[in-house]
């Protein structure tokens, strides 16, 4: 018995790990940084494995990553039938589960099957939203409507999935629909202040103008916030970019950025929100335009206008930005982040790209509408010592990937399976297919590794080498 238990576990580790494919590009050292795919799980690299995965669903539609662990949230998604008491029938519940991978190789670790109270948790799109604070902890919000007047926060706990409430965020005099929000600091106050975002959504341009925030200090009173702009909980903006704009559109996304000394480190005093408008915009608390994408080359514009999220950080003291550069409808490519360093001033319009990650893509199929794309960053350090940067980058329904950045990073040479033209890690028809299109001049994006036969050109030869592997001769 034990020694079947064993070859079980065997195949299952071995199933789990079939597809940890890298996205086979190397990408060059710029200005001595150096960038490389760790894993991806995705449709283009990784196409059945993602499939198949829980993950692979439009509910599934956020991620961060800390402590070395990716943690993907899906909202009502194992059925759970519990007896009811008052009716002596059976209900059914859709329950909220969280997904945790191994952050360095891609593993599936564990899911965190949600409950509140000791019930499963299965409101609807009730953990829509998830991140971590500053210290480790993990929590998720719901999306809420414009009938609701709060927003309720919960602590998870990474072992058991249980949830715990630890404030509903008061909407103030204007309740509209939330769906995604950032919080910064220590959300159990023992360590830090801590500062949560969000922003009022109207799907319909112009939007609404109308932005949500929320304060409370280290040490103080768990159960009661105040608002974040000036003691009210909301502001009506009046700046945007493009100036004709007057509100936020398309599930917006609000990221808070670390105050560069320690009476600012957590205030979230500076923040970006990206609204389906031209690239994402700088504020300050006040609501003034810092920043915008009104002066960057037209070559780090972004392709499409309907994909939100962005993200900074600081490697060896200096300064990176890193934004959504194309949604699925992207010309060519699909799910895409850019990632460059800040220049003069720390301006958007003196940033210098450095890498589109992936260079391919990640998938280009349509996530019914969803704008959000998550980029979360985790900063270390190698064995020797030297500072780098862990890049997870999530698009719901299309995947994930993780990299690595760092001075010490060097250009891995791109690993090849032999027939694997696409270089999604396995040999299908879909390799044939991509070396015919090539050959007709119609479609060369999913080239990864077209010469077959090592003669330096891809011509009908290479075809037939892939037919062959897939025959098994």
């Amino acid at each position: 018995m034990k020694k079947l238990l064993l070859i079980a576990t065997m195949a299952v580790m071995t199933a789990m790990g079939a597809w940890a494919v890298t996205d086979g590009q190397t990408y060059a050292k710029v200005n001595g940084i150096g960038v490389k795919n760790l894993w991806m799980l995705d449709r283009v690299h990784a196409s059945q494995a993602y499939l198949a995965s829980p993950i692979c669903h439009t509910n599934a539609r956020t991620a961060t990553m800390t402590g070395g662990v990716v943690y993907v949230s899906r909202s009502q998604e194992k059925q759970v039938i519990i007896p009811n008491a008052e009716t002596g029938k059976n209900d059914t519940i859709l329950q909220g589960v969280i997904h945790c991978f191994d952050a360095l190789t891609g593993t599936p670790t564990k899911d965190l099957e949600l409950t509140l109270n000791g019930a499963p948790y299965g409101v609807f799109l009730g953990n829509t939203c998830i991140g971590s604070d500053n210290f480790g902890h993990i929590w998720v919000a719901p999306m809420t409507s414009a009938a609701a007047i709060v927003i309720p926060i919960y602590q998870v706990d990474i072992e058991s999935g249980a949830l715990t409430l630890v404030t509903n965020m008061d909407k103030g005099e204007v309740p509209y629909r939330t769906d995604y929000l950032d919080l910064i600091g220590d959300l159990t106050l023992e360590e830090a202040e801590c500062n949560i975002m969000a922003v009022g959504h109207d799907s319909n341009n112009p939007g609404k103008p109308t932005v949500y925030r929320w304060h409370n200090e280290q040490g103080g009173d768990i159960d009661t916030w105040e608002g974040g702009f000036s003691g009210d909980p909301y502001m009506d903006f009046t700046n945007f970019y493009p100036e004709s704009r007057v509100g936020f559109a398309m599930a917006p996304v609000v990221k808070m950025l670390l105050g560069e000394d320690d009476d600012t480190r957590y205030s979230g005093e500076f923040f970006y929100i990206d609204g389906s408008d031209e690239g994402p915009v700088l504020y300050s608390v006040d609501g003034d335009v810092i920043d915008s994408f009104e002066n960057v080359p037209e070559e780090l514009r972004q392709r499409s206008y309907t994909a939100n999220g962005m993200n900074e950080f600081t490697l060896d003291d200096r300064h990176f930005f890193t934004y959504v550069r194309s949604d699925m409808n992207g010309n060519g490519n699909g799910c895409q982040i850019n990632v460059c360093e800040l220049g003069e001033g720390d301006m958007l319009e003196t940033m210098e790209k450095y890498w589109q990650l992936p260079a391919d893509s990640v998938g280009k199929i349509n996530d019914s509408g969803l704008r959000v794309h998550c980029i979360a960053i985790e900063k270390g350090f190698d064995g020797q010592g030297n500072e780098e940067v862990t890049l997870l980058t999530f698009k719901a329904f299309n995947g994930m990937g993780v990299y690595k950045i760092g001075a010490a990073i060097e250009p891995d040479e791109p690993g090849t399976i032999p027939g694997d033209v696409n270089g999604d890690g396995h040999v299908s028809s879909v390799d044939v297919t991509a070396l015919y299109n090539y050959l007709l001049n119609s479609d060369d994006s999913d080239i990864v590794n077209g010469d077959q036969d090592g003669d330096g050109h891809i011509s009908s030869v290479d075809i037939t080498v892939v037919y062959n592997i897939l025959l098994g001769n």
